[in-house]
């Protein structure tokens, strides 16, 4: 009897020590494996393209136009929940930025000149950056195979950045009420920089001869502050959207700013009627090109001013949709590193001149 419980007694601590050893084991096994794949952690995390677990620092080596904005804290994630961004403007951090940004009016002007000096760290991207049409981009044959990156506002572009875009409003808008309500002038433009050479001035001259278009700007003498400009377009019926250049999708704060925050439905000249088609709201414009002469365009304005009903169809987009301005530049910057890692490696714009100059109307 007693030698079966020594028996019984010897089996469970056996069993003990066995469930004991296992139990200590398995914990080492199960560490020893995660240590054999960290390594592997680490580098994916950090060196895949896919992964965004390390920050991407964009380096703007002069701001345009001498307006900097402030870059304290994580700039990118504070404003525009975009992580992992580091932007920067100091130069002594040249060496370990991975994107350094030129914008090219400074450049063509002589304020800012390429650090073509310096040794160019392996992997570093140059990105030239413009919002201005072709006609205004200046020399760019000098600049063959130093860029690998564009940022500008064709769909083209490595990074495209408009002056404005449509968003989907959350909720549907109210129903639309006289849109026509307070409305003083039929037309009007607002112009500072005025030049006859310019086809927006020839249509314009053409179609004041047949309605009156009120004018505002340094051109006129009539100069309007930015807080008086969208109070002023509101109580116009038309508001005359010319770009100043004809380039292919060069749309400007004319139409998104003035004339559609303004409350005033656009009369746009600028690329084909196809580009406005791309990006704004159907029967939401007026194209001048829909016309056989500008002569048509007037008459057209002033049946449509007359006509309640159809006028205010050109502004049934509002009750889907808002308008969303791209005015600051960090925001510009901050969209490169949410496409840095889709982007081509080894890309190299030969011929920077060509591809901004490539099918203008």
């Amino acid at each position: 009897m007693g030698g079966n419980n020594t028996k019984k007694s010897a089996v469970r601590s056996v069993k003990k020590f066995f469930l004991l050893s296992f139990l200590c084991v398995l914990p080492l096994c199960l560490l020893s494996e995660w240590l054999r794949g960290f390594p592997a952690a680490i580098h994916f995390s950090t060196f895949s393209n896919n992964c965004r677990s390390r920050n991407v620092t964009i380096l703007l080596w002069y701001w345009p136009f001498n307006r900097p904005y402030s870059l304290q804290g994580d700039v990118c994630w504070n404003l525009y929940r975009i992580a992992h961004c580091r932007l920067v403007d100091q130069r002594s951090l040249f060496s370990s930025a991975d994107v350094v940004v030129f914008h090219n009016k400074e450049l063509i002007m002589g304020r800012q000149k390429l650090p073509l000096d310096l040794p160019r760290p392996q992997g570093q991207r140059w990105a030239w950056m413009s919002l201005e049409a072709p006609a205004y981009s200046g020399n760019l044959g000098r600049y063959a195979n130093v860029f690998n990156m564009t940022i500008t506002y064709r769909k083209d572009a490595d990074i495209t950045v408009p002056y404005g875009e449509l968003l989907l409003k959350e909720a549907k808008g109210q129903l639309l009420e006289d849109v026509s309500v307070n409305k003083e002038s039929l037309a009007c433009w607002v112009v500072s920089n005025y030049r006859s050479q310019h086809k927006r001035s020839q249509v314009y001259k053409e179609l004041n001869a047949t309605v009156p278009v009120e004018v505002y700007g340094r051109w006129t003498k009539k100069p309007l502050p930015s807080s008086a400009l969208l109070r002023t377009i509101s109580r116009c019926y038309f508001y005359l959207a010319f770009e100043n250049s004809v380039a292919r999708e060069y749309i400007t704060e004319k139409l998104w700013r003035n004339a559609y925050q303004g409350g005033a439905v656009p009369v746009v000249l600028g690329p084909p009627l196809s580009d406005y088609k791309a990006v704004a709201p159907p029967n939401s414009f007026i194209h001048v090109d829909e016309f056989a002469s500008v002569n048509e365009l007037g008459k057209y304005l002033q049946q449509l001013a007359q006509d309640k009903k159809r006028y205010t169809e050109y502004f049934t987009w509002t009750q889907k949709w808002k308008v969303k301005l791209y005015t600051d530049w960090r925001e510009r910057l901050c969209k490169i590193c949410l496409q840095y890692n889709t982007l081509p490696q080894q890309k190299v714009y030969s011929d920077l001149n060509a591809w901004v100059n490539a099918n203008n109307t």
